[in-house]
């Protein structure tokens, strides 16, 4: 299946320099899916709905200080890539073209509608989240930002004490309350400013109640409730305990598993793509296969590789921070790692990954082994 019947043309072009309060005026009026940002008549960007409408920058700021790069895929492409290009460009929309003209755009709400019949033989567990990162409701809202920023999530399950789930907290939580009316108050009479925002328990800030699936529902009842509710994920609970977090299962959960295919041995998905430096797309498959390979008992269904730029650098190179994240036929399995340069970070985490392995495999280490790994390391 092709995009060329999901891809829509609501939408509304704008340049870079464009002031963001014209922006918001112009889709208020109009409506559009989503927003081509341009410079100089080339394509530079794209600008969602909620980034546009959530954001507290500046009317006067320009519309690049908000966009984001999103590959610009044609008409005609498959769905399973451009499933991957949305996952990987961290973005819901992006540019269609057929040839050198903008024929519209792809979102993923349209592409997840276009496929719901093919998840029928889909099951939540084939694609969730196991490891799933929780915060208690009396955590700080300024906690619960630096573990959603940590683990590069979007959304937190939030339980109590004996770990029951109470609520979520997402990132669009987050900046719907700061955005909201300062006349506006939280719970407790607290106002929104972003200082004492910080000190909040979570329990004022969470939603509830959360919208949930069981592992056995197919994937395609799972992205009906998330469309009927404009939602972008469901926590996963036990069939028999609906008060338990089991994992979390997103939109872009779905879209990876869009792009699997039996032919490849391993689907990789690489999230800030453009943070690759000496890296190259095949060099992270491979050096992710050879990890997979030493344990043949071991076949990996789905490999995530999450990269991250801090501000920090060291003559000129950023630290970045890598996370590599796999399903895997035992389960699931992650490294993460620092370093400068997005090949540094990477084999970082690659080294974590395979020490998480060989715990997962329940294989001890032995001297020769360290000896094997000390040399590898010292070849990267």
């Amino acid at each position: 299946m092709d995009i060329e019947d999901i891809a829509v043309p609501e939408f509304v072009e704008v340049d870079a320099d464009e002031r963001l309060g014209k922006v918001r005026s112009l889709f208020d009026r109009e409506n559009p899916k989503g927003i081509v940002v341009m410079d100089d008549g080339e394509y530079a960007g794209v600008l969602g709905e909620r980034e546009l409408i959530n954001s507290r920058v500046d009317d006067d700021t320009r519309a690049a200080a908000l966009m984001k790069a999103a590959p610009e895929v044609d008409r005609r492409e498959d769905v399973r890539e451009v499933a991957r290009v949305l996952v990987e460009g961290g973005v819901r929309i992006a540019p269609v073209y057929e040839g050198e003209k903008l024929y519209g755009i792809v979102t993923v709400d349209a592409l997840l509608e276009a496929v719901l019949d093919n998840l029928d033989a889909l099951r939540v567990e084939d694609i969730y989240t196991a490891d799933v990162v929780t915060v208690t409701e009396d955590a700080q809202v300024g906690q619960a930002i630096n573990r959603l920023r940590e683990n590069g999530i979007s959304r937190l399950p939030v339980v109590d004490d004996d770990g029951r789930l109470g609520g979520i907290l997402t990132t669009h939580d987050i900046v719907d309350f700061v955005v909201r009316d300062d006349e506006r108050q939280g719970r407790g009479d607290r106002s929104g400013d972003i200082d004492r925002m910080l000190d909040l328990p979570v329990y004022d800030m969470m939603s509830s109640p959360v919208l949930t699936v069981t592992a056995d529902e197919s994937v395609r009842d799972a992205v009906e409730t998330m469309l009927d509710n404009d939602v972008s994920g469901l926590v996963v609970t036990p069939e028999e305990r609906d008060d338990l977090v089991a994992g979390v299962l997103t939109k872009t959960d779905v879209l990876r598993a869009l792009t699997f295919t039996e032919e490849d041995a391993m689907d990789v998905q690489i999230t800030n793509v453009a943070l690759l430096d000496t890296l190259t797309r095949e060099d992270v498959r491979e050096s992710i296969g050879k990890v997979s390979d030493k344990y043949q008992e071991m076949r990996v269904l789905h490999a995530h590789v999450r990269f991250h730029e801090h501000k920090e650098k060291l003559r000129g190179t950023p630290l970045i921070q890598a996370q590599i994240r796999l399903r895997t036929t035992h389960g699931q399995v992650a490294g993460s790692g620092e370093g400068y340069g997005a090949e540094h970070a990477f084999h970082v985490a690659l080294d974590k990954l395979e020490r998480n392995v060989l715990e997962v495999k329940g294989v001890t280490a032995d001297e020769r082994y360290r000896g094997q790994l000390l040399r590898k390391l010292g070849e990267l």
